[in-house]
């Protein structure tokens, strides 16, 4: 319950939205060669990045800046095309911050707060009193007025929202330890060993990297780390961990401000960095009732998409027969006398006769040819499978040929195609 003395629609007028979408996603291989990690395609039609943006707009925040760095051709055409439809004339925005070396070393961005830091003046000139800072490689919902309604209550200068994450995986974040009062008194980035929340065994206390600032103590801290000649200009590392010793950094529960459907059991929030888990994220979509709601009218995901045609089944013979039996299949895609089983199609896939597609992720415009068996892979866009083809059966030629993870999935891209030639073929 949002308290009385929080005029809480003057206090969101008051914030400015920053997306950092420069990160490069190196764990996610080729997929992310030609473009940044939150352009990556997500979920048949969307792209990652669409998820914190359209939390922006669904909780109330009109003012937002998307700031770029890596390969970012794709996230910013994307951004254009389909995120400009707000009104400068009402304070609305969204804008792309790419980087300019700002700063006297003539730098590209070093780290996260020197993102922010060679930006600073930008900011100084949009005069907010708080700022969200988010992350844009992230897939979740999250209610971001009720997060700041949470920081101005609880008085900190800095708030983080926070995650439970298996402590098997704790390596992959920065750590906190709270106290009673919700002041987060210790804080760890990426340790190797970390201290599991007490009285529950296995699981720890997690930075899922959303923070909301005041706007004086950011600018504040930032030029202090600026001037720090043994800093890595990054906020979990260096950061954070300054103003947790001063002990005005609090924890917000991603709970209390993440919307969860009707029937869910637990918050949602995916870190798709690795290809294990991009499969995994959108494969949970094709359960009956997936932990992420697409269809939930109530908190839509916006995105743009160029118009297609509506998806297209063809073919009912004995022999061959067009269909895909628990699946999500994006528009434009003709699935033309082949099989599909648990699997995602994107925009204007072709799956052609007697092919056999099983669990397996294929990307905009890729085409599986006649015959050709697909098991548990991911097909970058634009790739043309061969007539006769067999991959995701064969783990020791799978990883010889393509990408292959340790959970068994297999990554395929035109130019593995290419240099595997004919070894591929029935």
């Amino acid at each position: 319950m949002v308290s009385p003395r929080v005029d809480l629609n003057a206090a969101l007028r008051s914030t400015l939205a920053i997306v950092l979408a420069g990160g490069r996603g190196t764990r996610l291989r080729a997929l992310t060669d030609d473009q940044a990690k939150p352009a990556l395609p997500f979920g048949g039609k969307f792209r990652v990045i669409d998820f914190p943006m359209s939390n922006c707009l669904n909780s109330g925040l009109r003012r937002v800046a998307v700031v770029t760095q890596y390969r970012a051709h794709t996230l910013i055409s994307h951004i254009q095309r389909g995120w400009s439809f707000l009104r400068g004339e009402l304070g609305e925005f969204v804008e792309l911050w790419p980087a300019q070396q700002q700063t006297e070393q003539a730098s590209w961005y070093l780290g996260t707060a020197d993102a922010i830091f060679q930006n600073l003046g930008v900011i100084r000139g949009h005069a907010p009193r708080w700022v969200i800072i988010l992350a844009g490689d992230h897939v979740y919902r999250q209610d971001y007025s009720r997060l700041l309604a949470s920081h101005i209550q609880s008085g900190a200068g800095v708030s983080v929202s926070c995650v439970d994450v298996p402590r098997a995986q704790a390596s992959s974040f920065g750590i906190v330890q709270v106290d009673a009062s919700g002041r987060i008194e210790r804080f760890w980035e990426k340790p190797r060993n970390a201290p599991e929340i007490p009285g529950r065994p296995g699981v720890c206390y997690a930075s899922m990297g959303i923070y909301v600032f005041d706007a004086a103590l950011l600018m504040d801290v930032l030029a202090e780390d600026f001037r720090d000649p043994d800093s890595t200009h990054d906020f979990g590392h260096d950061v954070l961990p300054r103003l947790v010793d001063r002990g005005c950094v609090a924890a917000h529960p991603f709970g209390e401000s993440c919307v969860i459907p009707p029937g869910a059991t637990e918050p949602y929030w995916r870190d798709v960095g690795t290809l294990d888990s991009y499969w995994e994220a959108n494969t949970d979509l094709l359960r009956v009732t997936p932990s992420l709601d697409l269809y939930d009218e109530s908190w839509p995901i916006w995105t743009y998409q160029s118009q297609r045609p509506a998806a297209k089944f063809v073919f009912d013979d004995p022999d061959r027969r067009g269909y895909a039996v628990d699946s999500l299949v994006s528009a434009g895609c003709i699935v033309s006398g082949g099989q599909v089983h648990r699997s995602l199609l994107f925009t204007d896939v072709r799956v052609n006769s007697y092919a056999d597609v099983s669990d397996s992720l294929l990307l905009s415009s890729s085409v599986v040819g006649r015959r050709a068996v697909l098991r548990k892979c991911i097909v970058a866009p634009q790739c043309r499978v061969p007539e006769g083809a067999v991959i995701g059966d064969d783990p020791e030629r799978d990883a010889e040929l393509f990408e292959r993870t340790e959970a068994g999935v297999t990554l395929v891209t035109q130019a593995m195609l290419d240099a595997a030639g004919t070894r591929i073929l029935r």
